[in-house]
């Protein structure tokens, strides 16, 4: 495998950070989490303006022009002779000393990795998911923006332990008013009177770019789609239920906190959603080959 940094490539096993890193030591920096599918990288245009936006909220400069970190994503897809897989994408603050300013940090750090993924078994997409309600709430709004993908993922990761020991694959997150936010690593969307419902980005929920891909799909086809504020009540009670992400693509929900969505199996709108994303996903994306 060969891993950028900061405009080399190395092999995985020297492939290496600084631990004065502020990215390391405080979880300061942004990500990326982006597909590709068939030789080409799915919406990279679309993940690469969300990157640069959040290295703008938190007053982070990255060190490259968005032409030339979208050539170096490309690159490194090609180096490792990968048609389909998942990158992460990362921009630390870079290296500085042991203090939290980070204005001791001289430069940025960027680094990417092109890889495979399997996030979920394929009887999951089958089947669907079982997702609990964790006590870790989604970190407020006015805290730390969720259009902001920093590096500090440990309010999500709380949340996904809460779930596994509670015999989940899934954690639905609250915000602080107990409207339903999003999932630990996606956003949430329930089917209810012939409608696609969503929370609002105010709720807590990240802006994700899958998201919004399936709105725009169900849009299309003709489905009303809302965004707004969801109780647990809502969920548990829906026709359909599932998630979306970059990683997870598009996931059925089976079960939320023991009580059965629809059928339990995958209902037909969703199935048909996720049928669209992946005939889109096969067709559509910046090339890695043809350069």
């Amino acid at each position: 495998m060969k891993i950028y940094i900061d405009g080399r490539f190395h092999s995985e096993r020297n492939a290496k950070i600084s631990v004065f890193d502020h990215g390391v030591l405080y979880g300061d920096g942004v990500f990326e989490g982006i597909r590709f599918y068939n030789g080409r990288i799915f919406k990279l245009d679309e993940h690469l303006d969300r990157l640069f936006a959040s290295a703008q909220a938190i007053l982070l400069t990255i060190p490259m022009p968005k032409e030339a970190v979208a050539e170096a994503t490309i690159k490194t897809c090609r180096l490792n002779k990968l048609k389909d897989g998942y990158i992460r994408l990362v921009v630390t603050r870079g290296v500085g000393n042991l203090g939290l300013s980070p204005y001791k940090c001289k430069k940025a750090s960027v680094f990417i990795i092109a890889a495979t993924i399997e996030l979920y078994s394929e009887s999951v997409y089958r089947e669907g998911l079982k997702v609990a309600t964790t006590g870790t709430m989604r970190t407020p709004a006015n805290v730390l923006s969720p259009a902001v993908k920093s590096l500090n993922y440990l309010n999500n990761i709380l949340a996904k332990v809460e779930a596994i020991q509670a015999g989940a694959e899934e954690g639905l997150m609250l915000n602080a008013q107990g409207h339903v936010a999003e999932c630990t690593g996606d956003n949430i969307f329930i089917i209810k009177g012939g409608a696609l419902i969503t929370p609002p980005i105010t709720a807590g929920a990240l802006d994700g770019i899958t998201r919004r891909t399936v709105m725009a799909l169900a849009v299309h086809a003709g489905l009303p789609v809302r965004e707004e504020n969801l109780a647990r009540y809502d969920i548990y009670t829906a026709d359909e239920c599932f998630l979306t992400g970059t990683a997870a693509e598009v996931v059925p929900v089976a079960q939320v906190d023991g009580r059965v969505i629809g059928t339990r199996r995958p209902g037909p709108v969703t199935l048909d959603l996720m049928q669209k994303y992946r005939e889109l996903t096969a067709r559509e994306g910046a090339p890695i080959y043809s350069r």
